[in-house]
């Protein structure tokens, strides 16, 4: 089956690629993933080459998969690094390698794009033999739904890969005070005390829809998110210009959350908002304040879902801190398929392990959760 590659999703009209996406999908759509392309996030400098693939029934576009070719690990969250590490002390090329997934997003959500299963399968199945046309090392997607990881694993070669996140579920609270009451009364005293050391350094909180945001205020937002990269000796992912573009394709998924000293902005999270979810992304500070990361990027988050009745609350990846305040652990799905067949052999083997170790963890984890026991 021949696969169409697109280099630039702006050749695409935007209602041709949403049609197969699914609603509830903010990071799949054609005005987000654009908008890391045309702002220059994405490109030749960056590592990242767009390379989507298409499957059309006659002029119908019927399936596809948004991927980008690689020439390093970084913005991924699965870390291959270590595979490329071995490759590169056997004389083994590992890079380039085909990427499958939202870039800098560890969100997990559906990857093959496709009104029909049987659609789909075509196209799964076609992507061996592109990898060999094309001299790619290995496809990776990442951070799949149930329906991919279904698809995935009727396809012979490919490797699943685990990994822990935390997320926050809305289990019906009218109001915070109603989520600190289903928490052990130590815990509960924790987070009031946080909260009013934030509240006690006379700071603030401003929450505003995409369109709400002056251009004065995105750079705000971006001068706080690229300080986060800054002080770690890093360059920032995303350029300034992408906020302004997915600000004006898709103003209504934004929600940013300002935090201020009297009338001076400090902080922010940057936040998109999908079906019965809520996704951070984002945050940044200008200034150091005592539990300002705490308040800004969770406990805003979660009286926000609470009061627009949003089901799930997914901050991001990584932080054991967020157990504590009552994210839970949930297992994350990626897939893997390498070319070599020696490297394959090692990272399946290496997968078996990693994957006894994750789920161990994980029920570890729950141990660590704030809320009371219930006999």
């Amino acid at each position: 089956m021949p696969l169409h590659r697109l280099e630039s999703l702006s050749a695409l009209a935007p209602a041709e690629w949403d049609d197969l996406v699914p609603g509830d999908s903010p990071f799949l759509r054609h005005a987000f993933l654009s908008a890391m392309e045309d702002s220059g996030s994405l490109g030749p400098r960056s590592g990242w080459r767009a390379e989507h693939l298409l499957h059309y029934e006659g002029d119908q576009l019927i399936a596809a998969l948004p991927a980008y070719r690689k020439w390093h690990s970084s913005g991924e969250y699965v870390f291959d690094h270590g595979w490329a590490d071995a490759c590169r002390r056997a004389g083994i090329a590992y890079y380039p390698k085909l990427l499958v997934a939202v870039p800098f997003s560890p969100v997990s959500g559906p990857r093959l794009l496709a009104k029909r299963p049987e659609d789909g399968r075509e196209l799964l199945a076609a992507l061996p033999g592109y990898l060999d046309i094309e001299s790619l090392s290995s496809a990776h997607v990442n951070f799949t739904d149930p329906i991919t990881d279904t698809l995935l694993a009727e396809q012979p070669g490919w490797l699943q890969r685990i990994g822990c996140q935390y997320h926050w579920q809305n289990r019906g609270y009218g109001d915070f005070q109603d989520f600190l009451d289903a928490l052990s009364s130590r815990k509960r005293k924790q987070m009031r005390k946080e909260r009013e050391q934030v509240a006690g350094q006379g700071i603030d909180f401003e929450w505003l829809e995409g369109h709400q945001l002056s251009e004065v205020q995105w750079d705000f937002v971006y001068a706080c998110y690229s300080n986060t990269y800054q002080v770690r000796g890093q360059a920032p992912y995303l350029t300034r210009e992408f906020f302004s573009l997915v600000a004006d394709r898709m103003p209504e998924s934004i929600r940013v959350v300002l935090a201020k000293q009297g009338s001076r902005p400090v902080a922010m999270a940057f936040s998109l908002i999908g079906g019965d979810s809520f996704y951070g992304r984002y945050w940044g500070c200008l200034a150091e304040f005592d539990r300002l990361h705490f308040e800004t990027c969770f406990y805003q988050g979660m009286e926000y879902a609470i009061d627009k009745g949003i089901k799930r609350f997914d901050a991001g990846a990584q932080g054991e801190h967020k157990l504590i305040r009552g994210f839970e652990p949930v297992i994350t799905h990626s897939w893997h398929y390498l070319t070599h067949p020696g490297l394959r052999e090692a990272v399946a083997d290496f997968l078996d392990q990693e994957r006894a170790g994750i789920l161990a963890y994980a029920e570890e984890a729950r141990t660590a959760l704030p809320y009371r026991q219930v006999d």
